[in-house]
């Protein structure tokens, strides 16, 4: 038995990780063999925990860990100046950097913040230098006397962000262009990258004609907990916590929540386990877990949980096609799926409003599984999540036309006039 805490809302590490140990040895052994690694799944399934946790296990091994979340850079320039602040605290490491910015840092690096050091770097770079200095940032890397593990999280946010600007395409293709050198040039394990992110990156790039700029990128998906290392991870944190189930509790909490996805789990034992405190009970029946799953987690406290799904939905696709994810994703929550007549009448509706429609369609479908919202059942598409489903459901159903009664109705109309 463990010492694990019930963790919502942050990257876990130590006896608070669970259950990812075949997970963290394929990835541990691709690091220190070299090789560059895309970190991929659907969201809250604990990429970054487990991105995290390698860092520790390497740590132990004399490598050196650096996290950069690059989720609000909007220019090349931001990413480099976060990738720079990341490295600032291990000593000497950034000195040559330094060196080569002297104009803009003239302090001993060593006797400033990390987020100065930052800031200095920042206002050292241009559209002309970036390029330049980079390369130099990756350099002083993969030259420190340790090996270099370096997780670049939240990657295709800050793509999406610059597909944004004037030019944004060929922005992003210069980037990614300019991004695959470096994965090439440091090929061996004197420095490895890890990428990762909430929105998934080989969609985006497929999109975008650029597949190939990621070639040199392994991917690794991470999928759910099993039905039994999701029960199990209840009845630790039962233990841990002095709660008591009654019998079927872990199995109806799965039931309702439809998969094993870690953090869902994890909410869902503190919703339990803070009403217990509340009532001043220390006894968990199947009634309270169905209470708490429509008043808690389907309920207003639930919303800023569930609602980060929607949000990274929008950061992820321009707004023509987050028009036809919303329209796909609330027709397979109120009519239970999405099929192949739902989307021929999404086509006719949407055919004089957005160019390429059809196609649209296609590349949103492969977004939405990608990214763990459907999945495909023979012809139909469902949502892999109860509890996503149903939330969508409660928040959209009340106003919302099922897509082949809405294409009727406007037939009616026409026909009338």
């Amino acid at each position: 038995m463990t010492n694990m805490r019930s963790a919502t809302g942050r990257w876990v590490t130590g006896d608070d990780f669970f259950d990812r140990e075949s997970e963290l040895k394929i990835l541990k052994s691709r690091v220190e063999d070299g090789n560059h690694v895309l970190l991929a799944g659907q969201r809250r399934m604990g990429k970054t925990s487990i991105a995290r946790e390698l860092g520790r296990l390497l740590e132990k091994d004399d490598w050196v860990f650096l996290y950069a979340d690059v989720e609000d850079a909007e220019t090349p320039e931001d990413m480099i100046a976060e990738i720079a602040e990341a490295g600032h605290s291990i000593q000497g490491m950034m000195s040559r950097l330094a060196k080569q910015m002297k104009h803009h840092i003239t302090d001993n690096i060593d006797e400033i913040s990390a987020y100065d050091f930052k800031l200095k770097v920042r206002a050292g770079l241009d559209s002309g230098s970036w390029k330049r200095r980079g390369e130099e940032l990756f350099s002083s890397c993969a030259n420190y006397k340790q090996p270099v593990y370096l997780v670049i999280d939240e990657l295709p946010i800050f793509l999406t962000r610059l597909l944004r600007h004037e030019d944004g395409h060929a922005q992003v293709e210069n980037f990614l262009s300019w991004f695959r050198r470096q994965l090439q040039t440091h090929s061996n394990n004197d420095l490895v990258i890890l990428v990762s992110g909430s929105i998934g990156l080989e969609p985006l790039v497929r999109r975008l004609g650029l597949s190939d700029r990621i070639n040199h990128l392994e991917p690794f998906r991470v999928g759910p907990w099993s039905e039994s290392a999701s029960k199990q991870c209840l009845n630790i944190l039962a233990e841990n916590y002095n709660v008591k189930f009654e019998d079927g509790v872990p199995d109806k909490v799965y039931e309702l929540l439809g998969i094993g996805i870690p953090h869902h789990v994890q909410s869902f034992f503190t919703r339990l386990r803070e009403d217990a405190i509340m009532h001043e009970r220390e006894f968990i029946s199947i009634t309270d877990v169905e209470r708490l799953y429509t008043n808690g987690m389907l309920g207003p406290s639930g919303q800023n949980d569930l609602s980060h799904y929607e949000k990274r939905l929008h950061e992820g696709l321009d707004d023509e096609s987050h028009k036809v994810a919303m329209e796909i994703l609330t027709e397979a929550a109120v009519k239970e799926y999405f099929d192949d007549r739902a989307s021929a009448c999404l086509m006719q509706l949407f055919h004089p409003l957005i160019e390429n429609v059809q196609e649209r369609i296609t590349e949103v479908l492969e977004v939405l599984q990608h990214d763990g919202y459907l999945c495909r059942e023979n012809e139909h598409y469902r949502f892999e999540s109860r509890l996503l489903k149903d939330w969508w459901y409660a928040r959209y159903q009340g106003h919302y036309q099922p897509l082949c009664e809405r294409l009727d109705e406007n037939r009616s109309n026409k026909e009338e006039v």
